[in-house]
């Protein structure tokens, strides 16, 4: 197998920490635009024979985002790897301490090991809609929050919650306007957003929670697509002993998108109904119905979107 030289960049908020293999050099940067482009030059600055091919970055809620931007933007190949997975890589290295320094060390040995897929940085406008699509999800967290509170409050707190709670209304509602906008700027997203709200079950906000956090729909197989949302079960089986598989890992906010719109799915969606009726008749537990509905329903998402056709078209196709 031919050596793959990689390096690694551990992110916190104040700093950017490299590491380049072979011979893990290490350097320290600002976590500013400055910072960012001065690590760039000096990979930019390394001689051929030690520039690495791949550069790894940890997924770190969003403080990666400017780094692999313009690691991007230099046409340097990224790859933006889940936290956990690279953890377990380093206790299965016996590499038990943990630094800055020490962690971009791993992201470069864990990006010569395991050769990761780089991926490109979605462009402006997917990066806006996703951060729209987020802060949407986290006022409605906080409404219904403030919403629970209000009945155990005492009355002289009840005024403040509801004042509260409308303001995050107004806020929500500004949102949804913004979104409305962005979609609409965009012709592919206008098609792709009815396409897939063709599909009885699925609405505006789980189109475009897919549109933004899960773009590879289409793209790829329908069996990626449903180990991307995380919808995959794994096996838990030794020796004799087979426990009950379970879904891990994914995208979780993907996944709630799916199950809210499964949930209607399984009532107007006569696909998903004689499916999840099958399987309840067969006694499968509300749950493990639910989760087989749910890959089924990204699985048809993902066909329409690669064939571009309505829900219509689709199913009578399906059908016939």
């Amino acid at each position: 197998m031919v050596e793959r030289r990689a390096g690694g960049i551990d992110v916190s908020k104040p700093w950017l920490d490299l590491a380049a293999r072979p011979g893990a050099k290490s350097a320290r940067f600002p976590n500013t635009a400055e910072g960012q482009v001065a690590l760039v030059a000096q990979l930019q600055g390394l001689p051929a024979a030690e520039r690495p091919a791949l550069m790894v970055v940890e997924a770190t809620g969003g403080l990666e985002r400017g780094v692999v931007a313009a690691l991007d933007a230099a046409r340097v190949a990224v790859a933006v790897v889940n936290p956990r997975q690279v953890r377990d890589f380093a206790k299965a290295m016996g590499k038990l301490a943990k630094t800055d320094r020490i962690d971009a060390g791993v992201l470069a040995l864990f990006g010569e090991r395991m050769r990761p897929e780089p991926r490109g940085v979605p462009e402006k406008e997917v990066r806006e809609m996703d951060a729209l699509i987020t802060r949407r999800t986290q006022l409605k967290e906080m409404i219904t929050a403030e919403k629970n509170r209000m009945g155990t409050a005492p009355k002289p707190m009840k005024a403040s919650i509801q004042a509260h709670v409308g303001w995050m209304e107004a806020q929500l509602t500004e949102i949804e306007g913004e979104l409305d906008t962005v979609v609409e700027k965009s012709p592919v997203w206008r098609v792709k957003e009815e396409l897939l709200t063709s599909v009885p079950g699925v609405g505006s906000g789980t189109a475009r929670a897919l549109i933004a956090k899960l773009p590879e729909l289409g793209h790829v197989t329908a069996k990626q697509a449903t180990a991307l949302v995380g919808l995959a079960p794994f096996a838990r089986e030794s020796g004799r002993y087979k426990g009950q598989r379970r879904i891990w890992g994914g995208r979780s906010s993907v996944r709630c998108a799916l199950y809210m719109a499964t949930l209607s799915a399984i009532r107007w969606n006569p696909v998903i109904k004689a499916h999840y009726d099958q399987l309840r008749a067969r006694g499968k537990l509300f749950k493990v119905a639910m989760v087989a509905c749910m890959r089924k329903l990204l699985t048809l998402l993902d066909a329409i979107v690669r064939k571009n056709e309505r829900w219509a078209v689709h199913a009578s196709k399906a059908t016939a």
